[in-house]
């Protein structure tokens, strides 16, 4: 498996081998020996999530209150789109941040982004299905979303696409709204769980 480091700082692109033969197609997506090594922790298992989209569909920029927060491992598992992460760390070196992957169906690339990192990606394609491996379990009291369509951040929606958001991610903040509201987490808080998740092998109960 190939890893690449992202221009946001604590996140990865993952590229599986891949294994075709006459009855069709074998490959690994999350392989946790190889995500140990790169982060220096296992990924805990809080909770699964699949959604599947309609092509222009955009979900997110979403994220946690760190800590916990909720660290993700995602990759398509039919049809294609481009995911984004943004680094919402308030004093991080690389805040403000964004870089974006094609993630398909076809090579099957997969995205970490550790806890207090911002996610999000649109549907290229009709019937996308996207997988979620995630650290922690749904809570809605520590949820939080900026608007994916923030001129100040400039992300690279695909301009000949029909977007579809939800009410919420419609009426999400700004980058600088959050920020104002005392949203956004902290890159020394973000690091401190790092380094304890590190110093455990696991999250912390």
């Amino acid at each position: 498996m190939q890893v690449r480091e992202l221009a946001v700082r604590d996140a990865y692109e993952f590229t599986p081998r891949k294994f075709p033969d006459h009855r069709g197609l074998f490959v690994a997506p999350f392989q946790e020996a190889v995500l140990t090594r790169t982060v220096g922790h296992p990924l805990r298992l809080g909770q699964t999530n699949h959604s599947v989209s309609r092509r222009g569909t955009i979900r997110g920029i979403h994220f946690a209150d760190t800590p916990p927060g909720q660290a993700k491992y995602v990759y398509c598992a039919r049809g294609a789109l481009l995911d984004v992460v943004v680094d919402l760390r308030l004093g991080s070196p690389t805040f403000g941040r964004w870089d974006a992957v094609h993630l398909d169906a076809v090579d099957f690339r997969a995205v970490y982004l550790a806890e207090g990192l911002g996610h999000g990606f649109v549907a290229l394609e009709d019937d996308t299905a996207m997988a979620y491996l995630c650290s922690t379990g749904y809570n809605p009291s520590g949820e939080h979303g900026i608007t994916p369509l923030d001129p100040a951040l400039g992300l690279p929606w695909p301009a000949d696409l029909p977007f579809t958001l939800s009410e919420k991610d419609i009426g999400a903040p700004t980058l600088a709204e959050a920020e104002a509201a005392g949203l956004l987490p902290r890159y020394e808080d973000c690091v401190a769980h790092y380094e304890a998740l590190r110093a455990s092998g696991s999250v912390p109960a």
